[in-house]
């Protein structure tokens, strides 16, 4: 527009100082729009990285509550690819509103300044504009309906990978790296397949996008050419004008590009909104209590005496603690023994009635119940940092008394820096039964109420377990501990042992006396 008034009022006109006034008056202009697009850019970028963390740290929470659910019906990878891929592309919307407000102000000024000078560019512009519009939206959709596919396949591949590193040393004892490679192999052509059709579907649109753009600004070049040829308008009016229509490619091509990310953040969004809308695997409180107990009290020696008491845990299972019990569970069926660990550790809603010291433990917050009522699974995941950090993670105190009761203090003597020695994100740099320990310990250091122990052996050979089950008796001494597994040696150290049959309990009494029940035999280890 200024280049225009400056060929009509200084070029046409021979004028000097007029010349030198409009050039500097352009120059002011270039400074406005280089600091508007510096600052709005800023802004925007902002919004951007501030959405995207502001989702992450909302998924991360919803995947971390303590009532569960999220994970259902998803791999860990299918979550991670939820909180960075998703988040980000619905973060980036936040950076294209901007540009797409700016870009339709650009072409309201723009359309403002033709029907000015000529009422028919004008009129061609806002009636061409809303047309193109349109057009792009409806060029937009098929890159929509593949975007969201395109995302859940690579989430889908993201999670198999995961779980075949983590599953390694399994898949390789099973002999069953063929079938999980044939596995990978499925899901990675999968997201392949899905990927190139939306980048086929993204070329497309950016293409037919060009292509309409590149025609409208041929139509609009041409009748203001006619317009100049026949004197309608100046010089200055028609150098405006092409120059507006020129400028105007990039308007639209930010209004294409928009709507493509618009596109992909609805994909997204779904999928987040899946995640975050997701039922909570447990229940906060039962009908006549529903208001969860306050926090936890300061220390675990003041969270009662560890009477538990667990009623229907399976369709025949009724368990009953007194403080101080140390009790065994052999279940002939594996399935029975994880839905009782499931069931204490409030992992999913079950009928059971579950209460301790006469408290229903429905009615606590899931974090309260499972400090009073500590689980630990035999698959215990450790996170990284030192073995003293590992293990004193949740203690109160000394961990060395944990540490000698699981026979950890070995494992902490044959690393190079003892206690201080790194350990990996899960556990990695560490043997099986180097972990099974570590785990062992933690939950032993953390001295809970009631301890539930699900096949804390199952990698340590059968002297050290027998030391590790006399020395988890010792310490857990005047505290409740149920022990959920089928290893000889860790149910002689119980008080009595029960033993469940197809969701029933079939017999009860002490290791000793039901070795003589060959049932009972065959469901040892």
């Amino acid at each position: 527009m200024l280049v225009g008034v400056v060929i009509d009022r200084a070029v046409a006109t021979g004028d000097p100082g007029a010349l030198v006034g409009w050039l500097a008056l352009l120059g002011l202009d270039f400074l406005v729009l280089s600091f508007c697009y510096r600052w709005g850019a800023r802004r925007s970028w902002y919004a951007d990285v501030t959405t995207d963390q502001s989702l992450r740290l909302q998924v991360a929470e919803r995947v971390l509550d303590p009532r569960g659910g999220a994970e259902t019906g998803r791999l860990p990878g299918e979550l991670t690819s939820v909180a960075v891929n998703d988040a980000k592309r619905v973060g980036v919307v936040a950076f294209a509103l901007p540009l797409g407000i700016a870009a339709l102000a650009a072409m309201a000024v723009a359309a403002t300044v033709l029907l000015t000078s000529s009422p028919v560019l004008g009129v061609l512009v806002l009636v061409g504009t809303p047309l193109l519009l349109a057009a792009v939206h409806y060029l937009g959709r098929p890159l929509e309906r593949r975007s969201g596919p395109e995302q859940e396949a690579a989430a889908r591949a993201s999670g198999v990978a995961a779980d075949l590193v983590e599953g390694f040393r399994v898949l390789g004892g099973l002999r069953a790296q063929p079938a999980a490679v044939t596995r990978y192999v499925g899901a990675s052509r999968a997201a392949l397949a899905a990927t190139l059709g939306a980048t086929r579907a993204q070329a497309l649109y950016q293409g037919a996008v060009l292509a309409a753009n590149g025609l409208f600004l041929a139509l609009v070049a041409l009748v203001g050419g006619r317009l100049a040829a026949s004197g309608v308008i100046s010089v200055g009016e028609l150098v405006a004008a092409v120059g507006l229509a020129q400028f105007l490619v990039t308007p639209l091509q930010i209004l294409g590009w928009v709507n493509g990310r618009l596109a992909q953040g609805r994909a997204s969004s779904r999928r987040i909104a899946d995640v975050l809308s997701a039922p909570y695997a447990v229940d906060v409180a039962r009908e006549g209590n529903p208001h969860p107990t306050r926090a936890l009290e300061s220390s675990p020696h003041e969270l009662g005496k560890g009477e538990l008491s667990a009623r229907g845990l399976l369709s025949g299972v009724d368990l009953e603690l007194e403080p101080g019990a140390h009790v065994g569970v052999v279940c002939a069926d594996p399935a029975d023994a994880a839905a009782i660990v499931r069931t204490l550790a409030r992992e999913t809603s079950t009928p059971a009635v579950v209460t301790l010291d006469g408290t229903d433990v429905a009615t606590l917050a899931p974090a309260v119940s499972r400090r009073r009522v500590l689980v630990a699974a035999h698959d215990a995941v450790l996170f990284s940092g030192t073995v003293a950090e590992t293990v004193g993670a949740a203690a109160a105190g000394d961990v060395a008394p944990a540490l000698a009761a699981a026979h950890a203090d070995q494992v902490a003597e044959v690393l190079p820096d003892g206690l201080d020695s790194a350990v990996s994100e899960q556990g990695r740099s560490l043997s099986g039964g180097q972990r099974q320990r570590l785990a062992l310990a933690r939950a032993l250091a953390a001295d809970p109420p009631v301890l539930v122990l699900h096949d804390p052996t199952t990698a340590v050979d059968a002297v050290t377990e027998a030391r590790i089950a006399a020395g988890v008796a010792a310490l857990r001494a005047g505290r409740t501990t149920l022990v959920v597994a089928t290893r000889p040696a860790l149910l002689a150290a119980t008080d009595r042992v029960v033993h469940v049959v197809d969701g029933r309990v079939a017999a009860g009494g002490t290791h000793a006396t039901l070795l003589a029940d060959p049932t009972y035999r065959g469901a040892l280890g």
